[in-house]
């Protein structure tokens, strides 16, 4: 029996804090603006970045953007602006001349809230049987709520996009919240028990751990639960995170749950690339997007 999506909730033990801002500090950046935010998530001050049209009027569609992991634990929500070395370039400014609000938080460890290591984060959430990923999905669906109270933003055009790390934040997000209209991501869709039976596993931080989570349910039976709403997957066929048997059995159990809307679930598969963006991917999501959320 597939997962369902009040399960995948227990497991990764999803709950939210109320999340109020604090702060705002607006800026120009040539033909967009950009918002420095500090948000509260329960007791903790969380730093958000968020880009927008310079101008613009009435509701515009949103996009909840993930950061990669990387080792680059100081850069955080700064992705949105400075890009990474996998991207093409960065797509705070793209999405905004685009005609979309984006919001990019700190995860746990990583930009502002780097004062502890992963690994530390993560034993200490372990031994009471709860996970970093966890945590990090929490503060990424109380950022969802945040997005969709704008009153710049229309609440039922709010996509979710990363790359990497970034990547499993959006579709298991989506998979667990159904405001999420439309979801791209890339680099890091595959079928974990295929990596754990090639040893390709440990290329993943310790945060991804989820105790329990494959007795019951594999990457495949999360982006089931995307269905029927759109979704992207972008991968590179030379990445050593989504080794080719891995994303043929995690695509092969997602595109069962869009058996009756085949449309709605595309897979752009690239010979000879490794963990990084290509222009075939950029295009794909932009027009992706362009048509799922415009």
């Amino acid at each position: 029996m597939a997962i369902t999506r009040q399960r995948l909730r227990q497991l990764v033990g999803l709950s939210e804090e109320p999340i109020t801002l604090r702060a705002a500090h607006l800026e120009q950046r040539g033909d967009y603006l950009v918002e420095h935010l500090t948000l509260t998530i329960g007791e903790t001050e969380v730093r958000g970045i968020l880009t927008r049209p310079l101008e613009a009027r009435g509701r515009l569609p949103a996009i909840l953007y993930g950061h990669s992991h990387g080792g680059a634990y100081g850069i955080g929500a700064d992705e949105l602006l400075d890009g990474r070395e996998y991207l093409l370039d960065p797509l705070g400014p793209i999405f905004a001349r685009a005609g979309y609000v984006t919001l990019c938080m700190d995860m746990p460890v990583f930009g502002k809230r780097a004062t502890v290591s992963e690994g530390y984060a993560a034993k200490a959430l372990l031994w009471y049987g709860k996970g970093l990923f966890g945590q990090m999905l929490c503060d990424h669906a109380a950022a969802l709520t945040y997005l969709a109270a704008r009153a710049d933003v229309d609440p039922s055009r709010i996509g979710a996009f990363g790359i990497s790390m970034g990547c499993t934040l959006s579709y298991w997000l989506a998979a667990m919240d159904e405001r999420i209209a439309a979801v791209a991501h890339l680099c890091c869709f595959a079928d974990l028990r295929t990596m754990i039976e090639q040893g390709a596993h440990d290329g993943h931080g310790i945060y991804l751990v989820v105790p329990g989570l494959l007795n019951e349910a594999d990457a495949g039976a999360i982006g089931a639960l995307v269905a029927p709403r759109p979704q992207l997957i972008c991968i590179g066929e030379a990445d050593a995170l989504t080794p080719p048997l891995a994303v043929e059995r995690a695509f092969a159990e997602a595109s069962a749950a869009y058996a009756q809307a085949p449309e709605r679930l595309r897979l752009v598969s690239e010979p000879g690339v490794g963990h990084r963006e290509t222009r075939r991917m950029r295009e794909a999501m932009l027009a992706f997007f362009a048509e799922h959320l415009g």
